[in-house]
């Protein structure tokens, strides 16, 4: 056939705001670690804001962590040292930004190069007005081994920061985290 016209992608579209009807219609997947679950237990507070620092209710955030030894968790099996932990999290913000996940401090995860990364949690966001989710990570602050961290390194020294959780000053087993969408101090988003 000459002529035919060549497919052309459609246009990308926003997603949302259904999340709290949808994927995020339970609060189940805020609690990734079970009562036994080896490691030291934590409250994770994530925060959606947006560019004017107001914040951002109707979206959703997923996360991923190892375990407390640095590993991931395998689906095809139990793992009898941690059973029911299976390191993802996935929660839809409150009106205030807010979710907030029950889980351990992650073990620190081989970086196939013979090395280990800092301590960190994946984080994916969708929302409103994104056309693809954007990924981050969470670090804990004062973790020394944040300067070892290959991903970690190649973050501009002064963007480093809106990667670091940081503990509640009346309550250290609780972590804070913003998750700027853009502006001054825009939370460091990945390519993946």
């Amino acid at each position: 056939m000459t002529g035919a016209p060549k497919p052309v992608a459609s246009p990308s579209q926003t997603i949302g705001p259904f999340f709290h009807v949808g994927p995020g219609g339970t609060t189940a997947l805020g609690h990734l670690a079970p009562p036994g679950t080896p490691g030291a237990r934590i409250r994770l507070e994530v925060r959606v804001i947006d560019g004017e620092g107001a914040p951002v209710p109707d979206s959703l955030v997923e996360i991923l962590q190892a375990n407390a030894a640095g590993q991931y968790a395998d689906p095809m099996r139990v793992d009898p040292r941690a059973p029911g932990f299976t390191g993802f999290g996935r929660l839809p913000t409150s009106d205030e930004g807010l979710c907030v996940f029950e889980t351990i401090t992650p073990g620190r995860v081989e970086d196939g190069r013979g090395g280990r990364q800092a301590a960190h949690i994946n984080v994916c966001v969708f929302m409103r007005g994104l056309s693809r989710h954007v990924y981050t990570r969470i670090y804990f602050e004062g973790d020394p081994s944040l300067r070892e961290d290959a991903l970690l390194s190649v973050v501009p020294p002064d963007r480093r920061g809106t990667l670091v959780a940081r503990p509640a000053p009346q309550d250290p087993a609780t972590w804070r985290f913003d998750i700027r969408l853009q502006g001054e101090s825009e939370t460091v988003f990945f390519d993946v």
